[in-house]
């Protein structure tokens, strides 16, 4: 997938992710690229910085944690975080069902 069509929804799939299970940035990674089935296999220099932004904006927490013997930021899905989560979803399904209908069914 082209960086460019991800635009505007990497903070959504992010949420989504650690929505169930808190996790460190590169687990994030390799789930939302085992949940997409390789469509969103996204580099860390795309991620991380965006992991950040959410944490800045208090859709996200963080902190310290001992994984598999290494020290790692875990990332944990706030209320605010639940709250755009819900929002991204509706707005996704609004703007696919938009494509979808003005695209038509596949032949």
């Amino acid at each position: 997938m082209k960086p460019d069509q991800l635009k505007g929804h990497l903070d959504t799939l992010l949420l989504a992710v650690v929505r169930d299970t808190p996790a460190h940035g590169y687990a994030i990674i390799t789930e939302l690229r085992e949940r997409s089935a390789g469509t969103f296999d996204l580099p860390e220099g795309t991620v991380y910085p965006a992991l950040h932004r959410l944490e800045r904006a208090g859709l996200l927490r963080s902190a310290w944690a001992d994984v598999s013997g290494r020290r790692r930021r875990v990332y944990q899905v706030t209320g605010a975080g639940a709250t755009a989560l819900t929002a991204g979803r509706k707005a996704w399904l609004e703007f696919s069902t938009g494509m979808q209908t003005v695209l038509g069914a596949p032949a």
